[in-house]
């Protein structure tokens, strides 16, 4: 008589209501799980101030504390910095993989950050009295700049599209804007301007610039949780998805214009972090599902969760010197990324 087996659908079958409890759990209670490690990170620095001081600057503001104004004018935008470029990262490595159906898709690894930095390297060589405004509007085109590179010479390639074609395809292009965007440095001495955005880091943003990000992290966030439900027919293969009368068309218009806004947004004030949209989304994926309506909204919490520790991280590891945040998460994504293109490149 043979052995009864479960096939690995029903596992996964068993394994929906669990995993959309956890989602619930994560979306109803990650807020308070950020709000601790706000407060967290603004009670941690060169010199550590307690909370009960954090509590009293936030609601009690005194302007003649300089613990007051050092909460104020460093620590709170900086905290709200790695919550938005956590989340927006994040969120955009989740809609790319959904619509691309490549887990090896992010930001990063896609060109889509090194075509910010590359224009916004052109943009202090050429205007360098440029506003941190305009200086936004250069990232998002930079970011598209880099993504349509990426594709154009993944299409042009022999064989197609395949995983592994466009992760090569994104290290290429990444590695060519990093050169030129280096020697724009050299050639026009503007090397110091630039070595704050390939390190990586919040530490000198300002709360005048996150009036510009914010809306911009809250647009790109909405507009994909918008599409979140398309995103995951679409992830099933655009066959089946035309096949069910969606507008394919529109929704990678809207997914591209959420990616632009993302990450264009994140690289104008945090500079080069890579790897958050690459490992945010996988490990959303495992712990909640194939539902994109449940892995972005997740995706957010945890991307920011993750950035608000890194850079937590980054304040200790040498203290009292700053430890650049992408180096910190380059520790967690390189070796994520390896497994992942060995897996997906049989044996790459």
């Amino acid at each position: 008589m043979a052995k009864p087996h479960t096939s690995k659908a029903a596992h996964r079958g068993q394994d929906q209501p669990y995993k959309k409890r956890l989602a619930y759990f994560i979306l109803g209670f990650g807020w308070i799980f950020i709000i601790l490690a706000v407060a967290g990170s603004i009670q941690l620095g060169a010199s550590n101030i307690n909370y009960t001081t954090v509590w009293k600057s936030l609601f009690f503001y005194d302007a003649n504390n300089p613990a007051h104004v050092i909460i104020h004018e460093l620590r709170l935008p900086r905290a709200i910095a790695a919550l938005c470029v956590g989340a927006g990262l994040a969120v955009s490595g989740s809609v790319m993989q959904g619509m691309t159906r490549n887990p090896l898709a992010s930001p990063s690894i896609l060109g889509v950050t090194s075509g910010s930095l590359f224009l916004m390297a052109i943009a202090y060589a050429f205007f360098p009295g440029i506003s941190y405004k305009s200086l936004i509007f250069i990232s998002f085109a930079g970011a598209g700049l880099g993504a349509a590179l990426v594709f154009l010479i993944t299409a042009l390639s022999r064989g197609g599209n395949t995983t592994v074609k466009l992760a090569l395809a994104g290290s290429a292009v990444t590695s060519l804007l990093s050169a030129l965007s280096t020697a724009i440095g050299l050639r026009f001495n503007i090397s110091k301007d630039l070595s704050y955005w390939y390190a990586g880091g919040v530490s000198s943003v300002q709360s005048s610039q996150l009036k510009y990000v914010i809306p911009a992290i809250i647009a790109g966030v909405i507009i994909a949780i918008a599409i979140s439900r398309a995103v995951t027919i679409l992830s099933l293969g655009e066959e089946i998805a035309k096949g069910l009368g969606q507008n394919t068309v529109f929704v990678y218009i809207a997914g591209i214009v959420a990616v632009l806004l993302l990450t264009g947004a994140a690289v104008s004030i945090a500079g080069m972090i890579g790897f958050v949209g690459l490992v945010i989304p996988h490990i959303t994926r495992f712990l909640v599902g194939s539902d994109y309506s449940l892995i972005i909204p997740c995706s957010a919490i945890l991307g920011a969760l993750l950035l608000i520790i890194a850079d937590d991280a980054a304040k200790m590891i040498n203290a009292p010197f700053e430890t650049p945040v992408g180096a910190v998460t380059a520790i967690i994504g390189v070796p994520f990324f390896l497994y992942l293109a060995r897996r997906e490149g049989g044996g790459l």
